[in-house]
């Protein structure tokens, strides 16, 4: 990826092309927000420079909305905390501020549902500890509302289907499922198979969960959940692995 090596930023997959965006590099302790936003083309297999957003930052919040990609919340200069957000036009190639958050947040993340985008976890200055608060922007109307049954502390987050599948920290051997429609969550055991490992990262292939081990324990088979199963079939193992630590994983149609 072009550019200096960072941290903090955000990814999001629009019309099978990857946007890495913003972020900040550390130099003897001292974290340094940027603005950049890279853009990869994965049937030409090239990095193509976009348009910078209007705010730099770090650890905050993003999705695809209705063909419109937003940025909300993280640290900006100096470690500020910010509650400002921003949408970015592919077909223009500009990034526009809206309405800002009623409050700071970061470390927070962000999914489209029904045209409207959510942004829930992470941390608030006017909250103690993690933030159960759900921020919810209309697009249409150009608002913020929000809502008070959100997840804290996620580790890792994944759209499928119309349900947010969510892992939180303090519960990592159980998935909690978000079901926008009445604004309900439930939860599904997580197997322990061939692993008492308790970190993963998620994935999506053919409208199915894969959960990537954060650690490459000989013999662990990443594990497969299909929502669509018949009950007490939802789980299975698959061969699919990454080569690596799975730090992020992002689904993309050539």
């Amino acid at each position: 990826m072009p550019g200096e090596f960072k941290m903090g930023f955000g990814v999001v997959v629009h019309h099978g092309k990857l946007l890495v965006m913003a972020g900040c590099t550390v130099s003897e302790g001292v974290a340094s927000p940027t603005a950049e936003v890279y853009q990869y083309d994965s049937s030409l297999n090239s990095w193509s420079k976009l348009s910078s957003m209007n705010v730099a930052r770090y650890d905050f919040a993003c999705a695809e909305v209705g063909g419109m990609i937003y940025a909300v919340g993280g640290y900006g200069m100096d470690g500020e905390s910010l509650c400002s957000a921003e949408v970015y036009n592919p077909d223009t190639d500009e990034w526009t501020l809206i309405e800002s958050l009623r409050r700071p947040r970061w470390g927070c993340f962000a999914c489209g549902f029904e045209g409207k985008l959510y942004v829930m976890g992470g941390r608030s200055s006017f909250t103690i500890g993690h933030s159960k608060f759900v921020d919810v922007y209309d697009p249409d109307n150009h608002t913020w509302c929000e809502m008070k049954n959100g997840c804290v502390m996620v580790t890792a987050h994944a759209v499928l289907g119309e349900k947010l599948f969510c892992m939180e920290w303090k519960n990592q051997r159980k998935l909690t499922i978000f079901n926008p429609r009445d604004n309900s969550w439930k939860m599904v055991p997580v197997p322990v198979t061939g692993s008492l490992s308790i970190g993963f990262r998620f994935g999506i292939l053919d409208g199915k969960l894969l959960l990537f081990s954060l650690k490459d324990e000989p013999g662990y088979r990443t594990l497969l959940y299909d929502p669509e199963a018949a009950p007490g079939l939802e789980w299975k193992t698959t061969v699919i692995k990454p080569s690596g630590a799975c730090l992020c994983s992002v689904t993309m149609r050539a």
